[in-house]
C-alpha cells in the first residue's frame, strides 16, 4: 500500500471528546471516526487490524473443533420473551417492529437464537458435543457509550455456544475455551488475566472473565500473590468481619446538626467510620430497599441485585426518600422504617454500639446493636472488595488492578434449552435438555485494549501479530530520484516476501512522514536516504524498543523477518 492511496487522515490535535488513549490515538491516527454517541466507523488500518484479531481467533476456535456460522442480527422478540429475557434487559436492547407490528430486537447476544437453531436438527446424543460461533456485529443501547470502541453501542464480537450431553462434557468444552482465549489473547500481545466473574443476564452456574490490564480500565481486578485467586470485584466473595464483642449500651438519639456524610459523621461524633452503618436507598422494580453496610465499605450493586433477585436496581432520589421511605437524605436508617425492604452487609450484623441516621432532620442513633435494634429481610455479602482485603481463598491480603474485559466464558447449563425444549435423545432413549456454554469476545474492544496497553507518547506501538501492517518504507527526499527508486525497489521485495509494507510516498517533508509513523504505530520503520544511497545501508528503527539497525540493502529480507519476530 502506498501512503498516498491510503485513506488514513491523521489528527495534530486530540479530539475533545477522547477521554483514554485507545480513543484518542485511533482517531488521530486514522483508524475510527466517529458515527454517532457509542457507534464508529472503522477505516482501512482498523479493518486490518480487526481481520488479524478474527484471523487468531478463527485458528484457536476451529482448532478446538467450533465451525463458524452466521445467525441473523434481528432476532423475534418471541424467542427472548419465552427464555424470560425481554424484560431482563431493559432499555438497553434496541427494539424495533417490522411493518406487520411483529416486535424484533438487534441481538446484543444470540443464546435465544442459537438454542432455537439447534433444536431444529439435533435429536441424539450421536450428534453432541457440538460447538457453534460466529463473528459479528452486536447492538446494546448503552445509556452512557463513552472511552470510544471500550463501551459502544454498537461492536464486533465472537459468540460461540457449546452443547453437550452432560456437565461432564461442558467442562470439557468449557476448559478448551478457556484454554483458547489464554492463546488468542497472547497471540494479541495482551498482557491479561482471567478471572472469576458474576453470570450477569447471560446466567448460568460459573464465569471467568479475561482482564486485559490497564489504568483505565473500567472493571476492577483482585488477585493474590500468596494462591492463584482472581476475580474481577464484582463477583469476589467476602467472609463477614466479626467484631470485637462489646457490652451493649442503651440506644439513644443524638442531635447531630447539618452532619450528613459518613465523614461528617465521624468526625462530629468522634468515631471511626467502622462504627457507623451506611445507609443507601434504591428503588427496584418490587418497591424502596434500604442497603446497610459498614461505614469504611463501599456496595457492590452487581451482589445486591442478585441478593435481591431484581431485573432493576436504581439509587433512590431525594423526592423517593421523603415521599416512598418516609424519611430524610443524609439521616436514613433501619429503625422504625415501614413498607421498605432492609438488606444488610453481613459484617453489619455483627457490629455492636454503631450509629445509624434517625430518619429525622439532624439526628442519628447511638449504641445501635444490630440484632437487638431492627430486623433485616435479607443478609448476604454485599461488600464490594478492596485492595488488603482478605482473599476469600487463603486470606492473606489481596491486590487491587484495573482492566478491559476483552472475553468472557460461562457456564449455561440447562437455563436456555430447559426454557425453549432444546432437548435430545440420550443412549437411554430418555429425553434431556441440552448442557449448554457460552464464549464471548469482544473484537473491536481487543483491539482498543491493545492499544489502551501499546503505546507512548508519539502514538500506538502495535505488537507484531495485530499490526495494520508490519513495515513503513520512508524515502527521505521524494525529489531524490535515487532514494525513490530505491525505496520502490525494497517496498516490492517486502511486500513480495510476505512482510506487509506501507511505502510513504508523499510529498512530505520527512518530520511528518516520521510523526505519522509513529502516530500508526508500524512495528518497522525503514529509512531510506543518502546513508543507503551512498553507502548500501538502511535505517531500520524499530517502533517498540526505538532501536535502530544499520542494514545493507544486499540482505536485509532476513534480518527484517527476524526483527518483526524479535519486536
Amino acid at each position: 500500500m502506498r501512503a498516498s492511496k491510503l485513506y488514513s487522515p491523521t489528527l495534530r490535535e486530540v479530539p475533545a471528546e477522547a477521554e483514554i488513549v485507545s480513543h484518542q490515538l485511533l482517531m488521530r491516527a486514522g483508524y475510527i471516526r466517529k458515527s454517532a454517541g457509542g457507534i464508529y466507523s472503522y477505516l482501512p488500518l482498523a479493518l486490518r487490524v480487526l481481520k488479524k484479531i478474527e484471523a487468531i481467533v478463527r485458528e484457536e476456535m476451529n482448532a478446538e473443533d467450533a465451525q463458524e456460522i452466521l445467525m441473523p442480527i434481528t432476532q423475534p422478540a418471541e424467542i427472548w420473551q419465552a427464555s424470560g429475557r425481554w424484560d431482563v434487559y431493559g432499555d438497553e436492547m434496541w427494539r424495533l417492529n417490522d411493518r406487520h407490528g411483529r416486535p424484533f430486537c438487534l441481538g446484543p447476544t444470540h443464546e435465544e437464537m442459537i438454542t432455537t437453531l439447534v433444536k431444529m436438527d439435533v435429536r441424539s446424543y450421536r450428534q453432541l458435543p457440538l460447538n457453534l460461533y460466529q463473528i459479528q456485529n452486536k447492538y446494546r443501547d448503552e445509556i452512557r457509550p463513552r472511552f470510544g470502541l471500550i463501551r459502544g453501542r454498537e461492536f464486533i464480537m465472537k459468540d460461540a455456544y457449546s452443547f453437550d450431553k452432560d456437565e461432564a462434557g461442558l467442562e470439557v468444552n468449557y476448559q478448551r475455551m478457556y484454554a483458547a482465549y489464554m492463546k488468542i489473547f497472547s497471540r494479541c500481545g495482551l498482557n491479561f488475566r482471567p478471572v472469576e466473574a458474576d453470570s450477569g443476564a447471560i446466567g448460568g452456574s460459573g464465569s471467568h472473565e479475561f482482564m486485559a490490564l490497564c489504568e483505565t480500565g473500567e472493571g476492577g481486578v483482585v488477585f493474590c500473590s500468596h494462591c492463584s485467586y482472581a476475580a474481577n470485584d464484582e463477583k469476589a466473595e467476602l467472609a463477614a468481619i466479626v467484631a470485637e464483642i462489646e457490652i451493649e449500651q442503651g440506644l439513644q438519639i443524638v442531635a447531630t446538626p447539618n452532619v450528613k456524610t459518613i465523614e461528617e459523621v465521624s468526625g462530629f461524633l468522634n468515631l471511626a467510620p467502622d462504627k457507623l452503618i451506611k445507609s443507601v436507598a434504591y428503588f427496584t422494580e418490587n418497591g424502596p430497599v434500604l442497603v446497610l453496610i459498614r461505614g469504611d465499605h463501599q456496595v457492590n450493586d452487581i451482589k445486591l441485585k442478585n441478593a435481591l433477585g431484581c431485573l432493576n436496581l436504581d439509587m433512590a432520589n431525594e423526592r423517593m426518600i421523603n415521599e416512598d421511605m418516609n424519611s430524610v437524605g443524609g439521616f436514613l436508617g433501619p429503625i422504625g422504617l415501614k413498607n421498605v425492604t432492609i438488606v444488610a452487609d453481613s459484617t453489619v450484623m455483627n457490629m455492636y454500639n454503631a450509629v445509624t441516621g434517625a430518619n429525622e432532620v439532624d439526628k442519628h442513633y447511638i449504641n445501635v446493636n444490630p440484632k437487638r435494634d431492627f430486623k433485616c429481610n435479607i443478609v448476604a455479602d454485599l461488600r464490594l472488595i478492596a485492595a488488603n482485603d482478605p482473599c476469600p481463598r487463603c486470606g492473606k491480603p489481596v491486590e487491587y488492578a484495573r482492566g478491559i474485559e476483552v472475553g468472557q466464558v460461562f457456564k449455561l447449563g440447562t437455563k436456555y434449552s430447559h426454557v425453549l425444549e432444546a432437548v435430545f435423545l440420550d443412549e437411554t432413549g430418555k429425553s434431556a435438555p441440552m448442557v449448554m456454554g457460552c464464549y464471548g469476545i469482544g473484537i473491536s474492544r481487543t483491539m482498543a485494549a491493545a492499544v489502551e496497553q501499546h503505546n507512548d507518547d508519539n502514538g500506538i506501538v502495535w505488537p507484531v501479530n495485530i499490526a495494520p501492517y508490519h513495515a513503513v518504507v520512508v524515502p527521505i527526499s521524494a525529489k531524490d530520484v535515487e532514494q525513490v527508486a530505491l525505496a520502490e525497489k525494497i517496498y516490492k521485495q517486502l511486500n513480495s516476501a510476505g512482510i506487509e509494507t506501507v511505502l510513504d510516498d508523499r510529498n512530505e517533508r520527512p518530520g511528518v512522514k516520521f510523526k505519522d509513523a509513529d502516530l500508526i504505530g508500524y512495528p518497522l520503520k525503514i529509512t531510506v536516504g543518502a546513508k543507503a544511497v551512498n553507502e548500501g545501508l538502511l535505517e531500520v528503527k524499530e517502533r517498540k524498543s526505538g532501536e535502530i539497525h544499520f542494514i545493507s540493502v544486499n540482505n536485509y529480507l532476513e534480518k527484517i523477518k527476524n526483527l518483526l519476530v524479535l519486536v
